[in-house]
């Protein structure tokens, strides 16, 4: 090994934690930059957030690939890149002028292209980088049209300068800008239609996946955040954003359970997870968003990097979960909605006062309905054991939830429209309807017994077939 690829990891490595200390102390203290610096920089709220969140997860990411990555062919230009789209997350999530902003989020995407093909050596990863740089270069160039349109009309060219016109601003202005940033979050979080580039990067080195799953894809939800005043102007628009993430977070979660893959398995989890972020920006609540974010990434990062352990072949089958009983039955139900009231307590959403708060209290409700069943039914545990670890452990999460989310929402008092509840509609009631359905027919094995409906989840969560690693030789070469 040459004297640049053993120093090199390790110093890119502790610039990373580095910049994780500073991201800590921004918690504490914001730098208050003046003149020129206020136009090319902005670090508030959202921005203090989002790089402590990043910087945390990348220096996770380097120290894992410290011992994943050793041997690997290129690796100074692996922990290069790494390095490289750290920094370029942080000068995205920071950055205040328009032009700024749009080179930041296509330089993430091409760098992040490169790391999705960094083995030269497969074709298959070759494709994979080739397709993931289409679908990020269509994103950029449909974000630099949204930003061109705000800040022509506007006559400003930072967003602060922006998002304070926009009630002056033309309709058409505001309304083609805000089409165009759902279309642009879409693509970045990969929502369904865009979701094939996502399920095609999993030649992507591990710590990649992790790094990309855990934070790149959110920032769709970042893109929402920061733009919040334009994308809630419009009722149509707010609807569209729960239209979009709705149906990305039930394909994503139907995805997931016809995968055999242990990566594509999560990778398909990450489109659900991100259609539920969607979500809950076009609900109007923005601080749950990105608390959602911050869990998923935290959890997503850790699956990743231990998926190696969870690799085994075995033969599919249909395992028989052990019911739940009686007993169990009350204990899930008396969880779930004891949940949802906790969450509607601790996060200060009204029970009576019907708006789209009380809709994603009742999407918190399902949730807890789902893990706690899920809990009660896994047979390592004797059933007494299972009941009694409900209230105990799934109760205290969901005051962590509620805890971050009302920490965000105190980090966003500067952030504009952070929330914005929004008055109930029919799309409300018949995506709850739908996702009460889904519910149930997960329950009962619905996409195992049907064999038509199962094809066509697997037929509809294909990645790209010039991505596919089929040869094992050829993976063992690499």
């Amino acid at each position: 090994m040459s004297r640049s690829s053993s120093w090199l990891p390790l110093l890119f490595t502790r610039l990373t934690w580095g910049l994780f200390a500073l991201s800590l102390g921004t918690l504490v203290w914001s730098p208050n930059l003046e003149g020129a610096g206020d136009v090319l920089l902005r670090v508030d709220g959202l921005a203090r957030v989002m790089a402590l969140v990043t910087t945390f997860v990348s220096g996770i990411v380097h120290s894992f690939s410290r011992r994943y990555m050793a041997g690997a062919k290129r690796l100074n230009a692996f922990y290069g890149r790494l390095f490289g789209l750290t920094l370029i997350v942080l000068v995205l999530t920071a950055a205040n002028h328009l032009v700024l902003f749009a080179g930041a989020w296509a330089a993430m995407g091409w760098v992040l292209a490169d790391l999705i093909g960094h083995v030269r050596g497969w074709p298959q990863a070759r494709a994979a980088s080739r397709y993931a740089r289409q679908h990020f270069l269509g994103g950029s160039v449909l974000l630099a049209a949204a930003l061109g349109l705000l800040g022509g009309g506007a006559e400003a060219w930072t967003i602060s300068g922006v998002l304070a016109a926009v009630g002056t601003l033309p309709t058409f202005v505001v309304a083609g800008a805000a089409g165009l940033l759902l279309l642009v979050a879409m693509v970045q979080s990969a929502l369904v239609p865009f979701h094939w580039w996502l399920l095609s990067s999993m030649t992507a080195p591990t710590p990649v996946s992790a790094f990309m799953h855990a934070g790149l894809v959110n920032a769709g939800g970042v893109l929402l955040a920061r733009f919040a005043p334009v994308v809630f102007e419009f009722p149509v628009v707010m609807s569209a954003i729960v239209l979009v993430g709705g149906v990305s977070a039930l394909l994503g979660q139907a995805w997931m359970l016809v995968q055999t893959d242990v990566k594509r398995q999560l990778g398909a989890s990450t489109v659900a997870q991100m259609g539920f972020m969607v979500l809950q920006c076009g609900l109007g609540f923005i601080p749950a968003a990105i608390a959602h974010l911050i869990l998923h990434g935290f959890y997503k990062a850790y699956l990743f990097l231990a998926s190696g352990s969870a690799v085994k072949h075995t033969a599919p089958g249909r395992p028989e979960a052990p019911g739940t009983g009686v007993v169990g039955g009350l204990v899930t139900a008396a969880a779930a909605i004891g949940g949802g009231g906790l969450f509607a307590l601790l996060t200060g959403k009204s029970l009576t006062a019907l708006n789209s708060g009380t809709v994603l209290t009742a999407f918190v409700v399902l949730a807890v309905l789902h893990a706690t069943r899920t809990l009660v039914r896994r047979s390592s545990l004797s059933r007494p054991v299972r009941i009694a670890l409900v209230p105990s452990i799934l109760l205290p999460t969901l005051a962590l939830y509620a805890g971050i989310y009302k920490g965000v929402g105190v980090l966003f008092v500067d952030v504009p429209s952070a929330a914005a509840p929004t008055a109930l509609t029919p799309l409300h009631a018949v995506l709850l309807v739908v996702f009460g359905g889904a519910y149930v027919a997960v329950e009962r094995g619905w996409h195992r017994a049907s064999t038509r409906l199962y094809v066509a989840l697997r037929n509809t969560a294909q990645p790209l077939s010039t991505t596919l690693l089929n040869n094992r030789d050829q993976y063992n070469a690499h």
